[in-house]
């Protein structure tokens, strides 16, 4: 079968390389543009958000992508289960998939702002379990089905299936998704404690269920903002910050381990959640968070720091970072200026200097 790129889903690499993906807003005529962009500064692949109401629509966004491109991956950062049927979900990342010749990835997980704008509850654990279900079927995945019936008819079985990438934050999500999709994304921003125990929650669930610890690779999403004025820095991420914080408040709810230092402005964040402004650095939400909270969570900095931190998210064993470049309405002109230094000085530190193969022997 054609497509999945370089041996990416199922496991890392030869080279164990960090991976790195770009999330975006999926605005009518700029994202082919962004695309072709990060294609140039060596991204893997684009991830754009799906929230109805706030932005436009990804499916419709990523096909021209697809048109604009040659080797970039692309996908939804992410889809859930309730605006769409996984039918239809299935349908549209398929037709991506087909008009990019393999490259589609589909990023899935409860929901959030496109469910909570319109007066909807996240999906629960149970309904994300049976919806991944369907899209295995639809997609061509179920191991239960080799011929791949159950996809659409004008689907091509001539390509790899599209993988599906599980967005997790609590540890019921993180043990479904560690043990039944191709890639598990974790939502909690760049901290260490909490990424080093969702690492080993996700191991420990694919090792009960008599599977490989390390045959799925994990990821994370992460604020970033490039620049050697760490005050700016800090300040074009608060607003995006607080929609991971929000995710790391809810997670911790359910058992997520957080540092302690910071559980009084996670529950801050949460009980000052305005979701008309979700991501906006304005944002009750956002602007209640200190500095220090931010630095911590986020990839703020000049490039030196944040080759400095993204070592240290290396080192605990992830696959890749789906890089969430400032806020929602932030200056485009700053964002466009941090994404080029990243792409000059921070990703090819890690384009010619690949992660040291894993340690921790596998139970």
């Amino acid at each position: 079968m054609r497509g999945t790129p370089d041996n990416e889903v199922g496991g890392r690499d030869e080279a164990h390389r960090m991976k790195f993906w770009l999330h975006g807003f999926p605005i009518p005529t700029r994202s082919a543009p962004l695309a072709r962009r990060a294609e140039g500064w060596g991204y893997e692949g684009i991830l754009l958000a799906d929230s109805q109401l706030l932005v436009g629509d990804p499916y419709s966004e990523l096909a021209l992508c697809a048109a604009s491109t040659t080797t970039l991956r692309l996908g939804v950062g992410v889809t859930n289960p309730i605006t769409r049927d996984p039918s239809v979900t299935a349908s549209a990342i398929l037709t991506v998939h087909e008009e990019s010749a393999g490259r589609a990835i589909l990023g899935f997980g409860r929901g959030d702002s496109a469910l909570k704008l319109i007066g909807k509850n996240p999906a629960s654990v149970s309904e994300t379990t049976r919806a991944i279900g369907s899209l295995k079927t639809y997609l061509g995945s179920d191991p239960s089905d080799p011929a791949r019936g159950g996809m659409p008819p004008w689907a091509s079985r001539d390509l790899d299936p599209v993988a599906i990438d599980v967005a997790a934050t609590g540890p019921r999500m993180i043990g479904l998704a560690a043990t039944s999709v191709d890639r598990v994304t974790f939502n909690m921003g760049a901290h260490v404690e909490s990424l080093r125990w969702a690492i080993e929650t996700a191991r420990e669930a694919r090792r009960a269920a008599g599977l490989d610890p390390h045959g799925v690779p994990f990821g994370a999403y992460v604020d970033v903002h490039c620049s050697d004025d760490l005050d700016a820095a800090v300040g074009f991420v608060r607003g995006s910050v607080s929609i991971f914080a929000n995710f790391l408040a809810e997670g911790a709810a359910a058992g997520t381990v957080v540092p302690d230092d910071d559980r009084s402005e996670l529950t801050a964040v949460s009980r000052s959640y305005d979701e008309a402004a979700h991501g906006d650095s304005s944002a009750p939400q956002a602007v209640i968070l200190s500095s220090a909270f931010v630095q911590r969570f986020a990839l703020v900095g000049s490039p030196e720091q944040l080759i400095e931190r993204i070592r240290q998210l290396e080192s605990l064993g992830l696959d890749h970072l789906v890089l969430v470049p400032a806020s929602r309405g932030a200056s485009e002109v700053a964002i466009e200026d941090s994404n080029e230094l990243i792409a000059a000085q921070v990703l090819p530190e890690f384009a010619r200097t690949p992660t040291a193969p894993r340690t921790t022997p596998a139970s």
